[in-house]
């Protein structure tokens, strides 16, 4: 029986709408990955009765690979002004879930300032990789994804050395 990780894809879904989905395409898409990984977006959940931040920190939980899109934007901001991105890499972090950031752009002038903030705090913990566009991004998530595997794959048991007759 074949055990799939799951990856949550995090981001302010307006500004990476394109990026969103071309990942979660990509992920389900590709001979390789799709036999190892489950990719959830938010986007792909049905209408549900229940509050949103509940549901996304719930698949945080679930999840074996967080990976995060940091841009520009902060996104909403909650009554004690963090963003659903914010809060869901510090539940990975919370959780220790492998986590894969991958920030668009070199320029970081444009961006807000709680972003910029966050991309500090992220790199700080772990490396970081910057994209340009879809192409770029998917090969670097690709290339994370592999290398990943391994860290958190179950390893195949060798079998024993047969022994000597005496």
């Amino acid at each position: 029986m074949s055990h799939k990780s799951s990856i949550f894809i995090s981001s302010v879904q307006k500004e990476f709408a394109a990026e969103r989905r071309a990942l979660a395409d990509f992920i389900r898409g590709d001979a390789l990955l799709r036999r190892y990984f489950d990719a959830f977006t938010f986007e792909d959940l049905p209408a549900t009765d229940r509050r949103a931040d509940d549901v996304y920190l719930d698949e945080v939980d679930r999840c074996t690979v967080y990976v995060g899109l940091f841009g520009n934007e902060y996104g909403y901001e909650d009554p004690e002004g963090i963003s659903p991105t914010e809060r869901e890499f510090q539940r990975a972090t919370q959780k220790r879930k492998f986590r894969l950031i991958f920030v668009k752009g070199a320029d970081d002038k444009a961006r807000h300032p709680k972003m910029l903030k966050l991309i500090r705090s992220a790199s700080s913990q772990l490396v970081r990789r910057r994209f340009v566009g879809i192409p770029d991004l998917t090969a670097a998530v690709y290339a994370s994804l592999v290398d990943a595997r391994a860290s958190f794959a179950p390893r195949p048991l060798m079998p024993r050395p047969a022994t000597a007759p005496a």
